[in-house]
């Protein structure tokens, strides 16, 4: 099921993972794991979360080992989105699409059509948004066209109580104004 053929060891700064082993590097980066900053590797901690879920990654937080229930409460402290960002992660990697951190959104990322990554830019800008949480409408137009605008295709990502996730293409449509007739109202938006 993973991507990974062997087992990644990381340190836990804040939410994040620092890999110092160089060639594990090289393969998480062209797995789609991770970036340089500033001289050291991070693992983002929806990449650390899923790399533990499926048995990818073994994280230390001095001598003692992180589990995933230890990870999530220390990536929820920094991040009350951590939860949403990690389920739309894990059922994007889970789908074979490699997804990296969006452009602010919200919980949001990029994703690569497959096959894509490092070849060409991201295709799809998706965010996410729980069931049941109220969003304003002028908010979703507002990021629907702001994602638009840089050529990248929105998609939203629905997750529902049972942490199902389903997707939904958006694009933004115009309606023509109503002329006054008989028999129907106007209506703006």
């Amino acid at each position: 099921m993973s991507e990974l053929e062997s087992r990644v060891e990381g340190v836990l700064v804040k939410d994040q993972v620092v890999v110092s082993d160089k060639n594990m590097q090289h393969v998480l980066e062209q797995k789609g794991f991770g970036e340089t900053v500033m001289g050291k590797f991070y693992l983002k901690p929806f990449e650390s979360l899923y790399l533990v879920y499926v048995d990818r990654l073994k994280i230390f937080k001095g001598r003692q080992t992180v589990d995933f229930d230890g990870l999530m409460a220390e990536c929820i402290r920094q991040d009350g989105e951590a939860f949403t960002k990690f389920l739309i992660y894990r059922d994007l990697r889970s789908r074979g699409y490699v997804a990296k951190d969006g452009f602010g959104f919200g919980s949001d990322f990029r994703v690569y059509e497959r096959g894509q990554f490092m070849e060409k830019g991201a295709k799809y800008v998706v965010f996410g948004l729980s069931e049941g949480r109220r969003e304003k409408v002028g908010t979703l137009e507002k990021q629907i066209g702001q994602i638009s605008a840089m050529g990248k295709e929105p998609v939203l990502a629905v997750i529902e109580r049972r942490g199902e996730v389903i997707y939904y293409k958006i694009s933004k449509i115009e309606f023509q104004q109503n002329r006054d007739q008989p028999g129907l109202s106007k209506v703006e938006f």
